[in-house]
Formats: structure tokens, C-alpha cells, sequence
């Protein structure tokens, strides 16, 4: 970035003088304002003078530079400080805080700020995040102005925190974190405190389906966490968005007490599958099978199944294979997309069909249905009940995601956010 640079921790505390150099005062904080822009602008400073914290507007600054803020003019009207909506101090607010760098998906430590001149205008422009930084800061401030800027996180990569700021409607921006994958998200809360947890949590609320997408990644602990502070209502439609053997998981982590209430505001065609999934020990195919997936009758076409896969809502993954059953509803067969490509569309799916290679029943254990996935080579596999009816699928990611030992998460967690 070829412009004027400057670290703020070179400004803190430094000379404020007139336009001939003389002294003012002293530079306390910088004001900028958060915006949708990449690069929040400078509004102003605050400043200590004759023992009065004043505010000092932007386009009074003449200049920045390590040690000094130099002024337009010999005057400056005192006029107290006071907080403006969507302001934030650099040091009060942002400095030695964690951040979300979202192109690295992790938490960052702001251990100093990046000031730079953008077409005449000087603007918050990056973060330094080394620990060289913070050590600079401890330096007598003779020496930190003569230190030049290092390399730093560009802001328009950086989310920072803002719900302890106290400027009315200022909240986390949805837009940089929507870049990001549900599972990086929910990484990012379980790293955060409570507090950052719920703010990140906040901030994809914007968009209902990408909050349950996270609430789906976050494990037990945290999901009952952020879900206890919310009232059954608000629960109910975290819980609705959600896939039915992902809610179900969730509601029996919630106390006893809470279930029932929460259970009973879901969509009743949710409720339906959540309630048959609790009845299941979670252990087994029946606990950890997923309720939703794509089935025919055998006297249908290849392009009436092709259409209902057109038309489902239904996760990609879990529509890979469209199952086959017979009058009763017990399952006939399989059949891959890539097979039903290869057939006309008039095919009868009773002829493009062939045997499930792998059928589990409700009551199976993890490690079987973990060790026979493996050897077929199955990405998913049909759950069937005591008469053969299909019930329900197992997929990979959930057998995974319930096999993988919390502490193996936890410190792959720690590693991605040092």
C-alpha cells in the first residue's frame, strides 16, 4: 500500500501543536467511524488540554506523524468530548481487543493500528497483530516514533468487536462474516469468550438459515450455552431452521424441564420427525440417522426423480442417492444420480434400480455402522425399522462428527486460533 503510513501507538500520548509547532496539548485516543466502507475514516481527536478533554475534528489535522498531531491554525475550540452513534476510540475501543481476521478465520489480537493518508484523508488501514508490537508499545515514547511501520493485517480483512462500545446500534457487520463456512464460524465462537461468542452469534442472526448452519457446528457444550440465553420462542426458530436430527441432538442437551415447552413451538412437521429421533438411543443408527432424504415408488421415471431432486431443499450431500420403495414402503433399492444420468427419463426407477449395498436397522451401534460404511466405501446408507420400512439415512459427516472425541476438537480449535 504505496500512502502515508503511521502506527497509532507512535500517536498515543503525543504532542497535539499548532501550525507553527508549538504545543497544545496532549493526544489522548483517535475517533474513527465504522462503516460498510473498508477503511473507517478519521473523525477526530480527543485530546487533554490545560487539563480539558476536548475534541478536535478531522479536518482541523494538518498532519499525523510519530510523536506530534499538528493542527490547521494557532486555535482550537474546547469544546468537551463527547461520543458520536458509530464512533469508536482506537485505544479505548480497538487496541490490545481480539479481532476476527476472516481471511485466516481466526482471532487476532490488535497489539497496535495502521493509520494511513487515502485520497487526503487519513483512515484506520490495518492491524499489527505481532507481539513485537505490544512490546514496542512499553517503549518510552521517544523510541516508539522512530520506529517505523511493519507489516499488518489489512482492515478490510478484520471484523473487529464492538458490543462493549457504548454508541447506540453499533453491532458486528454480517457481511465479511458470511464469507466464511458455518464450521469456521462455530470454530471462531468456541475460541471467543462468552461475550464475543454471542456477538458473532448476533451478527449472522441476519440471516436465519446461516445461524442454524452454525448452531449445527458448534458442539454440545456451546450450543446449549448460547441457546440457554435465549427464551423458548427464539429457541424454537433457531431449532426450526435446523436440520430435525441436528435439533434433536440439541434439544436432549437442553434441561429436561426446557425440552417439552421448546418442543411444542416447533413446525409440526419438525416436531413429528424430532420427536420419533428422540425415541432413539443416540448411540445407534436410529439416534444418529437423519430423517430427511429423497425416496420414490418403484413405478416412477428417472425424470420424476430427477425433478424431485431439482425441487428438494434438502442438504447435497444427502441427495446423492434417491432410495426406492415398494406399496409398503419397505426399501427396494438405490439408485446414484450419476446412474440415473445414464438412463432416458422414461426409465422406470424399478429397472434403473439396484440392491442397497448396506441396510442398518434403528437399533445398530455406531462402531458397526462406523466399520461397514468403511469397508463399502458409502458415503451414506439406509436405516431401516423391524419391517423393513426405510426410516431414515446415516451419512459420513454426522458418523464423524459423533466418533471425533470432544478434546481432539478443542485443541485443533486452540491451534487455529494462537
Amino acid at each position: 500500500m504505496d500512502i502515508p503510513l503511521v502506527n497509532f501507538s507512535s500517536l498515543v500520548r503525543s504532542r497535539l501543536v499548532d501550525s507553527s509547532g508549538d504545543r497544545l496539548g496532549r493526544v489522548d485516543d483517535l475517533i474513527v467511524r465504522l462503516a460498510d466502507e473498508a477503511y473507517p475514516p478519521l473523525t477526530g481527536v480527543k485530546a487533554r488540554i490545560g487539563g480539558r478533554e476536548v475534541f478536535v475534528p478531522a479536518d482541523r489535522i494538518a498532519g499525523l506523524g510519530p510523536g506530534r498531531v499538528q493542527l490547521l491554525g494557532e486555535k482550537v475550540d474546547l469544546g468537551r468530548f463527547e461520543r458520536r452513534e458509530g464512533e469508536v476510540l482506537l485505544r479505548e475501543d480497538l487496541l490490545k481487543r481480539r479481532m476476527i481476521n476472516v481471511v485466516g478465520a481466526r482471532l487476532v489480537r490488535a497489539n497496535d493500528l495502521v493509520l494511513g493518508q487515502v485520497e487526503g484523508w487519513w483512515r484506520l488501514v490495518g492491524v499489527d497483530t505481532r507481539f513485537r508490537s505490544f512490546l514496542r508499545r512499553q517503549l518510552p515514547a521517544s523510541v516508539r516514533k522512530r520506529a517505523g511501520v511493519q507489516p499488518f493485517l489489512d482492515w478490510s480483512s478484520i471484523e473487529p468487536f464492538v458490543g462493549h462500545v457504548p454508541t447506540a446500534r453499533l453491532k458486528m457487520g454480517f457481511g465479511r462474516l458470511a464469507k466464511l463456512h458455518p464450521a469456521q464460524i462455530a470454530d471462531l465462537v468456541e475460541a471467543a469468550s462468552h461475550e464475543e461468542g454471542e456477538e458473532i452469534i448476533g451478527a449472522v442472526a441476519a440471516d436465519r438459515e446461516f445461524e442454524a448452519d452454525v448452531f449445527e457446528e458448534l458442539d454440545p457444550e456451546h450450543q446449549v450455552e448460547f441457546l440457554g440465553g435465549r427464551t423458548d420462542s427464539q429457541a424454537a426458530k433457531i431449532l426450526g431452521a435446523m436440520e430435525a436430527d441436528d435439533a434433536a441432538d440439541l434439544i436432549g442437551e437442553l434441561d429436561q424441564e426446557r425440552r417439552e415447552p421448546v418442543l411444542k413451538l416447533l413446525p409440526w412437521r419438525t416436531q413429528r420427525k424430532v420427536r420419533t429421533l428422540l425415541g432413539y438411543n443416540p448411540a445407534t443408527a436410529g439416534g444418529l440417522m437423519s430423517p430427511d432424504f429423497v425416496w420414490l415408488s418403484e413405478g416412477r421415471t428417472v425424470a420424476d426423480a430427477l425433478e424431485e431432486l431439482r425441487a428438494t431443499d434438502l442438504p447435497e450431500e444427502s441427495i446423492t442417492t434417491v432410495f426406492t420403495v415398494d406399496e409398503e414402503g419397505r426399501l427396494s433399492g438405490v439408485i446414484s444420480v450419476v446412474a440415473m444420468l445414464r438412463r432416458t427419463p422414461a426409465t422406470l426407477l424399478a429397472e434403473a434400480k439396484s440392491p442397497p449395498p448396506l441396510v442398518f436397522e434403528t437399533d445398530d451401534e455406531l462402531s458397526e455402522i462406523a466399520t461397514r460404511m468403511a469397508d463399502y466405501d458409502l458415503m451414506i446408507a439406509p436405516v431401516v425399522d423391524e419391517r423393513g420400512v426405510l426410516v431414515g439415512i446415516v451419512s459420513v459427516d454426522d458418523l464423524l462428527e459423533m466418533m471425533i472425541p470432544d478434546d481432539w476438537r478443542r485443541r485443533l480449535n486452540a491451534f487455529a486460533n494462537e
